[in-house]
């Protein structure tokens, strides 16, 4: 795998994050802020816990990094992780080399983020009204519905749902598994969040 077969590809594409977002810039903007600060030293962290033999956990990072670059727009980024990812079930030294492209990217795509947050000086978003916590019983399973869905399908409205709908959530989720499904999806980890909620009532 060369990173030249990806010199074509947007590092980051403002557009393809802001369509997942439903054109929210300032959502966006938090979403990449997060981003900087999460995955900034996840080609690192994959290089050492191959070396150290955990090839599992390697790939899980790099799994997770894909996903969030494919969130923000980052598509050099998502199409490298997306190539090396099945690389960890062979021998480790086929992963270093890519994994070494992997890093650079990130480090270019993490001066694009720099560049863009840069760009706008954008005032605070207002605070949006949370729905009340003692909304109806069927109001609150529907929005925890919603919430599965759109995770299911990695639709970026999840982060937005979660933030504007917290209480309600939290109220109908109990504050333990909110907090375990809010800390996956800060992390992009929409699979995780998922797999956090409580099984549908029939």
């Amino acid at each position: 795998m060369s990173i030249a077969s990806f010199d074509s590809v947007p590092v980051l594409e403002v557009a393809t994050g802001l369509q997942q977002l439903m054109d929210d810039h300032d959502m966006y903007r938090q979403v990449l802020r997060r981003f900087r600060q999460r995955y900034r030293d996840s080609a690192e962290q994959a290089r050492t816990e191959l070396l150290a033999g955990d090839a599992v956990s390697a790939q899980r990072t790099v799994h997770t990094l894909k996903g969030a670059a494919g969130m923000i727009g980052a598509h050099q980024l998502h199409h490298l992780s997306m190539a090396l990812e099945p690389l960890f079930a062979g021998p480790p030294a086929q992963c270093i080399g890519p994994l070494a492209q992997l890093e650079q990217t990130l480090r270019t795509l993490m001066a694009a983020i720099d560049t863009e947050l840069a760009a706008v000086q954008s005032p605070p978003m207002p605070p949006s009204p949370a729905p009340s916590a003692s909304g109806e019983p069927g109001e609150s399973r529907m929005l925890v519905q919603h919430l599965a869905r759109l995770l299911d399908e990695g639709d970026g409205q999840a982060v937005d749902l979660l933030e504007r709908s917290a209480a309600v959530l939290e109220a109908a989720l109990g504050e333990e598994v909110f907090r375990k499904v809010a800390a996956a999806v800060h992390q992009f980890d929409f699979e995780a969040a998922l797999a956090a909620l409580p099984a549908p009532r029939r």
